[in-house]
């Protein structure tokens, strides 16, 4: 199944799920009457997932001419998670192709590949399918990309062994991770130069674990202006996901809703020689087998 955030006639942010054509959406209200969205409509239907839930999301899913559904033309598809519970956990440099062409790097000199690379990113709000990009050029010129694959933590843990991942997982989302390379230069941190606001992209959905195949081995590319500019899969990953979530909550508890951005594979920006950075009016989708595409506009 595919979760979208979505936004309703009265311009209220609803839940639903996705027909398998991607062309009709049923809100989650038509299928479970007594359901209140709150303010954190995701989040609030990862936390209260269930067997039962579960079930009956399914079956509105195969019987989806019984429910009153949007075609997906007439609404406004959101990020799957507007308002994060937390900072974005990041991982750095962990697809071998990336980690071979930033080499010599000076921004990415300090990474052991033995062990993951971990920060954070600040995120007052995620943008989604068709939002604008709120370029700070003002404050750094050297805009990149960086596609992602988004781990969406389905239930609180801790000291979550490997076998026991999956179990903590509620789906997965393509995240964009927007970063100014002069700014991130400056600090012996990476969080300020990936923190500006609105420079954290994820959709157009949230795919329910279960539902990938094979999660250690999708397509992954980044296209800008129609130029192929990342194309990898997720089988190069130095630190495979379920090592990720076990590592990150070794003393750390993980919350339903928490989201886990994976690492970008090579062809980054910064990575060309001369470096390729985006600019306004420029188009930038990001690919995901399986997930879709995240498609959006530097302003």
């Amino acid at each position: 199944m595919k979760f979208v955030s979505f936004t309703e006639w009265n311009n209220t942010e609803a839940i639903g799920i996705v027909r398998k054509d991607d062309k009709k959406v049923i809100a989650v209200k038509e299928i479970i009457h007594d359901f209140e969205y709150g303010e954190n409509p995701m989040i609030k239907l990862i936390k209260c997932m269930n067997k039962d839930l579960l079930k009956t999301l399914k079956s509105a899913s195969e019987n989806f001419n019984k429910y009153p559904a949007y075609s997906i033309e007439n609404i406004q598809i959101l990020s799957p998670i507007r308002k994060p519970i937390h900072d974005i956990i990041c991982v750095g440099v962990n697809y071998s192709d990336h980690l071979k062409e930033i080499e010599g790097n000076k921004l990415m000199d300090k990474n052991n590949s033995k062990k993951p690379v971990y920060f954070s990113k600040r995120a007052i709000e995620i943008i989604g399918l068709g939002d604008k990009i709120k370029a700070r050029f003002n404050l750094d010129k050297y805009l990149d990309y960086e596609v992602e694959l988004a781990i969406i933590i389905g239930k609180k843990g801790k000291d979550i062994s490997v076998k026991k991942a999956k179990d903590y997982i509620f789906g997965y989302s393509i995240f964009n991770d927007i970063s100014s390379r002069t700014i991130q230069k400056e600090h012996s941190q990476w969080y300020k130069g990936k923190s500006l606001d609105y420079y954290s992209a994820m959709g157009p959905c949230i795919v329910y674990k279960d539902d990938i195949k094979d999660i250690f081995n999708l397509e992954v590319k980044s296209i800008l202006n129609e130029e192929v500019r990342q194309s990898s899969n997720t089988k190069y990953m130095i630190h495979d996901i379920y090592n990720l979530v076990s590592d990150i909550s070794k003393g750390m508890t993980l919350e339903a809703g928490d989201i886990i951005a994976t690492g970008t594979p090579g062809g980054v920006g910064m990575s060309f020689n001369p470096p390729k950075y985006m600019k306004s009016g420029d188009k930038i989708v990001c690919y995901i087998e399986n997930i879709g595409e995240l498609i959006n506009f530097v302003e």
